[in-house]
């Protein structure tokens, strides 16, 4: 076995050790986090970690960022925002089964890595958007009717915030880049995160609000849109 992947098993374990240290995942959310870094990892390669330890640390930064404000108005992510493995899941389920179908079917790499960019840039996208935007907004609208809403509430979204999870789709499509080279994916990968992000918001005015699906949900397709939005634009190259 390589020496980098034992330094990158060894890399997974520290993480979720540290991640239940810290209070940034519970223990299944941890373990849960272990398999998805895995089977990244085994799609992706380093670059693959890189991109999900970048969403991590920007996406547990974000969420703890002003919290004390964020509780007064109720938009605060439970328990601190320790995340559970039903969110971990939502966040990084499709880009885990995106990396264990490459895993299995190696011809699927270069069309599937884009996929998985574009699924972690739209993850990337509506956590910063969500959880920033709800701090730096200054005028808050309702993704559907455009008039103004509440902030913190499902589907309500603000010019700043948009922009943020752009920048936040950005620095995903900068770390793939990096990895497998320069192109139009880097266009690609930050659209994909940004009609993702949106998606997300337009489902949770919608669907969330009726209590007709739950936020992993809604934070799941978010991530699967954001790969399929990938996929067809690299057809069309």
């Amino acid at each position: 076995m390589p020496i980098q992947n034992y330094a990158v098993y060894t890399f997974l374990i520290a993480g979720m050790l540290l991640s239940i240290y810290f209070k940034k995942l519970t223990i299944p959310a941890a373990i849960t986090g272990g398999i998805t870094g895995l089977l990244i990892y085994q799609g992706a390669g380093l670059t693959g970690i890189a991109m999900l330890t970048l969403f991590f640390i920007l996406g547990s930064g974000a969420t703890g960022w002003q919290i004390r404000s964020k509780q007064q108005i109720g938009a605060a992510e439970k328990d601190k925002g320790r995340r559970t493995a039903g969110q971990v899941i939502a966040n990084g389920g499709v880009a885990a089964l995106i990396g264990a179908i490459i895993w299995r079917m190696p011809e699927a790499a270069v069309s599937h890595r884009i996929m998985m960019a574009g699924s972690l840039a739209a993850a990337t996208a509506d956590t910063l958007a969500s959880e920033l935007g709800t701090v730096y907004g200054k005028r808050f609208y309702n993704i559907i009717t455009f008039k103004k809403d509440q902030r913190g509430l499902d589907g309500v979204v603000s010019l700043e915030g948009t922009l943020i999870g752009i920048i936040g789709a950005a620095l995903i499509a900068l770390v793939y880049s990096i990895g497998f080279g320069w192109g139009i994916s880097f266009l690609w990968i930050m659209i994909g995160g940004a009609i993702g992000n949106l998606a997300d918001s337009v489902l949770g005015a919608t669907l969330e609000r009726k209590n007709l699906i739950g936020n992993n949900v809604v934070n799941f397709l978010n991530t699967l849109i954001g790969a399929v939005v990938c996929l067809l634009l690299w057809k069309m190259m």
